[in-house]
């Protein structure tokens, strides 16, 4: 079963009582400005402050480094990289087939460094923004905040039926099993699973189309119904306050003199 990510939004914090529509925008700006940081100091900063904000939310960090793995597996490669693809004057340490490692390339370490961290911190960062509160109060949200409907809508399926494909590719997958198929790295395995998934894809649409009439029947209209009304408070404005106000400050200072000197490494 794929892991919810709003699993802890019935815990009480000031992140969960923070209101969802003010809290959205907020630290989606500040994902915003730490993905437009050309600096490794002030993306270093970044980071302390998403963990600074994970821990405020109480959800717990096993959580979130659990579902933070696969992003570290996938940006990890630029240390290896980047590297070797570096081409300018620096001195050759190494050469093989036209590949070759200079010491420019090694200062360049840094920049894969800030890459690194900053896919770490956005990644950190969806967990208070969206794992605090339930997903149904997250996509009225973001009606409130007048995204277009049928991308909310988008969203709002994608997220209710994503677990209902998962439990019946399960399903379809114990069914293989007890007819005997076992995965192996052959052909056969190959064609086996394409089948499966392909059959997935048709059962899906199918359910779709039930779906739509079954929906058209009960008088859908097309918006997010919940008994969560939202009520901005002031706490509300001054959490909001504190977050974009550090996400514009990260990008005064990245503009400053004071870490002009730190930018050589670009």
């Amino acid at each position: 079963m794929i892991s919810e990510i709003d699993r802890y939004a019935g815990i009480v914090s000031p992140i969960h009582r923070w209101d969802p529509r003010f809290r959205l925008v907020s630290i989606f700006a500040l994902i915003f400005s730490v993905i437009l940081l050309y600096n490794l100091q002030l993306v270093v900063i970044g980071m302390i402050f998403a963990i600074i904000l994970t821990c405020i939310s109480k959800i717990p960090l096993s959580f979130v480094l659990a579902r933070m793995k696969l992003v570290f597996i996938f940006v990890i490669p630029f240390f290896v990289i980047i590297p070797f693809t570096v081409i300018g004057d620096g001195v050759e340490i190494v050469s093989f087939g036209g590949i070759t490692l200079s010491y420019r390339g090694i200062e360049y370490v840094k920049f894969a460094a800030m890459i690194v961290i900053k896919a770490l911190t956005a990644v950190m960062l969806i967990f208070p923004m969206v794992g605090t509160s339930r997903m149904d109060i997250t996509i009225k949200a973001l009606e409130g905040l007048h995204l277009p409907n049928k991308l909310v809508q988008m969203f709002a399926f994608t997220y209710r039926y994503i677990f209902v494909l998962d439990d019946e590719f399960t399903r379809m997958d114990r069914s293989l099993a007890s007819r005997g198929f076992k995965r192996r790295g052959n052909l056969y395995t190959l064609t086996t699973i394409s089948k499966a998934i392909a059959m997935l894809f048709v059962n899906s649409y199918e359910r779709a189309d039930r779906v739509f009439y079954a929906m058209r029947s009960k008088g859908y209209s097309g918006t997010v119904a919940t008994l969560h009304e939202f009520h901005a408070r002031r706490q509300d404005w001054v959490n909001t306050a504190v977050v974009a106000g550090f996400a514009v400050l990260l990008q005064v200072a990245a503009t400053s003199d004071t870490f002009s000197a730190t930018r050589g490494f670009l």
